[in-house]
């Protein structure tokens, strides 16, 4: 069954147009590759624009180094340009739209970042404030507020980490401390501007 209203046919619409056009414009690379077992998990949510975003420690596509995995769990450099008009504050996110769950993992989930920080050094997800006044981390898929690092179950696939800045339309977004990742995500998909991502890669290719 159909749902009824304007929300199907806007979904409808979208759906036949990334049919269409395939990747190009919809979906970043890796979401047609096989090797990864999840979803593009950006795929149903709106289009949005990008931003410069680098790193030190991660190269797109390639595999996380050691030390940013579980347990050391030591998180990536991260430094962005370019914002886009209106930013009034960034948000960090790592999901592993991977894990064996039917919902992801989030790795790491901090928000409120003023628009005058560029850059997170490495490491700086040691910090539930990320050395940052007035940061909010919220607490990940592993039951902590710091970045947790990739540990994917042994034998299971390849997973990918999406590292993520989120470019954030208000100063303060009024989240409850206690809240999950997911509530995070669900006001981001509200009030971001633009989005900009690198995602590496991990495969624990020991026995299950």
């Amino acid at each position: 069954m159909k749902p009824a209203g304007r929300w199907w046919g806007e979904w409808e619409g979208h759906r036949q147009a990334r049919v269409i056009c395939g990747t190009k414009g919809y979906m970043t690379s890796y979401a047609d590759d096989t090797r990864f077992p999840g979803p593009d998990p950006y795929a149903p949510l709106r289009d949005l624009p990008s931003f410069g975003l680098s790193s030190t420690d991660l190269v797109e596509g390639d595999e996380i180094p050691e030390k940013h995995r579980a347990p050391e769990s030591v998180s990536p450099q991260l430094a962005w340009s370019g914002l886009p008009e209106g930013t009034k504050s960034l948000a960090v996110t790592c999901f592993d739209p991977d894990a064996p769950t039917a919902s992801g993992f989030w790795h790491w989930a901090a928000f409120n970042i003023p628009t005058d920080v560029s850059e997170l050094p490495t490491n700086a997800g040691a910090a539930e404030d990320l050395g940052i006044d007035g940061v909010i981390s919220l607490r990940n898929d592993s039951g902590n507020r710091t970045h947790f690092g990739a540990n994917p179950p042994a034998g299971h696939a390849p997973h990918r980490y999406l590292y993520a800045v989120h470019a954030v339309d208000v100063e303060t977004l009024d989240i409850d401390p206690d809240s999950s990742p997911t509530v995070l995500g669900f006001n981001l998909h509200f009030h971001t501007l633009a989005k900009a991502s690198i995602t590496a890669t991990y495969e624990d290719v020991g026995e299950g």
